[in-house]
């Protein structure tokens, strides 16, 4: 089977087998199309902006660049892959020369997924796309059902997390080629697996990004973001902008078969339309690529704005969103950690966690004292559970540490142990970041390639954002933070396989795969039709939570996250399905919360 998404930009073979170049620059006089070692020639100028070449040269493997107004030599902002770097030439890919060989595949439904999120470069010793191929057998054992990519779309240099990227639409030749990717993906599906991409629309990296010499309405002063001016997604010359965004999201999509996509940081994209991009999108997909089989699309939103998940048949909805207030209140109870954005969560933790289990959001409207006293959030109450994606460790929530410590290094391990219990069995879908399953404690800071005097200001930057901690108030505290432009702090992050074997690690992983098998028999066949309900506080570290299946059948977690025993109010009721010690269920019909402990419980009719 052949798969190759059409779109008005960059390169396209035509059905005479000759090749379309095109290119959007509204502020360019003349564009000139250099390809291989042919001589250069002027591209025609179309309306509203657009030059196109039609050539009969080109073939597949060809180099091509084109020349602003006899000038700068750039790259193709669409282009399909640019093997010598985001500054050099771009390459003519044929994608429907692939042979894809996973025509029966439909996806998974989302009730099902459990989230792997990796990093290419970080994750195996080769970081490739085709090392990943080689671990797909042991992720399936794990559980995973879906394994989620931090972005691959091209970036400058050799390393980076890849929320720089500047060519979105072509994978970054570090890790393989478009054909390297498009194999890991088919043999995914073939282990049952999903693949979902992370995609960044709210900005482009600070280097390797030449949009602003020819198409500088990409961009708009109106409003402005943590990297500077926005995309301009809501101006009168917008819509050429929002197609980029659209085509690029039904790209990954349909030319890669990919399952979903994973939106970075919504809340730095503005647009006032009505529907705004992010629902012109959804809407786009949903249309599209979604009524053949499954596509998740899921948000990262620091806004809680319920209004975008799914409810009802919404085309215009995504299917869950980034919990990070869940992850705010589980990590606070673990650690006391209550620098930054856990000043929020550290009056009350576990109340916060426990609205969260039921509820989704731990802010739904409430003032957030870290946000200068802002309202944050709208109600999430009746959203099902499975619209929140959980975790308890993330590429954000372990690299946006100074010294990118994974919680195994923060946390005491019974203590974590009784978290990781509820976090994977209960009804949100849960994500794992690589090698948190066998506790590695390999950092993840943050990392990237940058050279010269960008990666100066890139090091000073880093560590002075952290100066308002009280630990790196000291300066030679801060400039113990590793240069994230350092080779050595890429090489930090790599993990160590080998200590799989060895203790305690083999235990946590042992762990994870006993949870999730559960997770699979008790937990999935049921969350269709789970909802939360309720939850009670015994202690400082302690609480109950209950889910409602259906009419007649509920779920209840009892949790203990404290040094401390409590006391509970009632005995619980239905049949213990995990514990996490010995005779606890004995302990709790005695009316005793252990230090440390979790247990889950199922009653599925008025008798038992």
């Amino acid at each position: 089977m052949r798969r190759s998404h059409a779109m008005p930009f960059g390169v396209q073979f035509t059905p005479e087998g000759k090749v379309r170049f095109r290119l959007w620059a509204p502020a360019a006089r003349q564009i000139k199309l250099f390809l291989d070692d042919e001589e250069p020639v002027p591209m025609r100028a179309l309306e509203a902006g657009w030059h196109e070449w039609i050539s009969e040269l080109a073939q597949a493997g060809s180099r091509y660049r084109y020349q602003i107004d006899d000038g700068l030599c750039v790259p193709d902002p669409a282009s399909r892959y640019n093997p010598n770097d985001v500054h050099g030439a771009s390459e003519v890919i044929d994608a429907a020369a692939f042979d894809w060989q996973d025509s029966a595949w439909r996806g998974r439904p989302w009730e099902e997924t459990v989230i792997y999120e990796m990093h290419v470069g970080t994750f195996t010793p080769q970081g490739t796309f085709a090392a990943i191929e080689q671990k797909l057998d042991y992720l399936a054992e794990l559980g995973a059902t879906a394994i989620e990519l931090m972005p691959v779309a091209g970036f400058p240099g050799s390393r980076s997390w890849g929320y720089d990227g500047v060519l979105l639409f072509a994978p970054d030749s570090i890790y393989g080629s478009p054909n390297d990717f498009k194999h890991l993906i088919q043999s995914a599906h073939h282990h049952g697996m999903m693949v979902l991409l992370d995609v960044v629309y709210n900005h482009f990296g600070p280097e390797g990004n030449y949009l602003h010499l020819y198409a500088p309405q990409f961009f708009t002063e109106r409003h402005h973001t943590p990297w500077g001016t926005a995309i301009n997604f809501d101006s009168d010359e917008s819509q050429i902008v929002r197609d980029f965004y659209i085509h690029n999201a039904l790209y990954w999509l349909e030319e890669y078969h990919l399952d979903g996509l994973r939106l970075d940081a919504v809340h730095a994209i503005f647009d006032h339309h009505q529907p705004d991009i992010l629902e012109e999108l959804a809407r786009a997909i949903r249309e599209t690529i979604g009524v053949e089989r499954h596509i998740h699309l899921i948000l990262e939103n620091d806004h809680n704005a319920a209004r975008y998940l799914t409810h009802g048949q919404n085309k215009q909805a995504y299917n869950a969103q980034w919990n990070d207030d869940a992850h705010h209140a589980y990590h606070v109870l673990l650690t006391n950690e209550r620098d930054g954005y856990y000043a929020d969560y550290s009056d009350k933790p576990i109340h916060h966690l426990g609205r969260c289990l039921v509820e989704g959001f731990a802010y739904q409207g409430e003032t957030s004292a870290y946000r200068h006293g802002t309202s944050r959030g709208e109600p999430s109450a009746d959203l099902p559970p499975s619209a929140f994606v959980t975790f308890l460790q993330n590429h954000d929530q372990i690299g946006n540490r100074a010294l990118g410590e994974r919680l195994v290094r923060l946390a005491a391990p019974e203590a974590l142990r009784a978290a990781t219990i509820i976090f994977l069995l209960s009804p949100s879908i849960p994500l794992l970041f690589m090698g948190e399953e066998w506790g590695a404690r390999e950092p993840f800071p943050f990392f990237c390639g940058f050279k010269g005097e960008l990666a100066q200001a890139i090091t000073t930057g880093r560590r002075a954002e952290f100066a308002h901690f009280e630990y790196f108030r000291d300066f030679t505290a801060r400039e113990a933070i590793p240069d994230p432009c350092a080779s050595h702090t890429f090489d930090l992050a790599r993990l160590d396989w080998l200590k799989q074997k060895c203790s305690p690690h083999r235990e946590w992983l042992m762990l994870y795969r006993e949870l999730l098998a559960l997770r699979r028999q008790v937990i999935i066949p049921r969350l269709a039709i789970t909802h939360g309900d309720s939850y009670q506080v015994f202690a400082s570290h302690a609480l109950r939570a209950d889910w409602q299946i259906g009419s007649d059948a509920w779920l209840t977690v009892y949790v203990n996250l404290g040094a401390a025993s409590a006391d509970l109010t009632a005995a619980p009721s239905g049949r213990m399905f995990y514990g996490s010690v010995e005779n606890l269920d004995q302990q709790l019909s005695s009316g005793i919360l252990p230090a440390f402990s979790a247990a889950w419980y199922l009653l599925e009719d008025s008798n038992e």
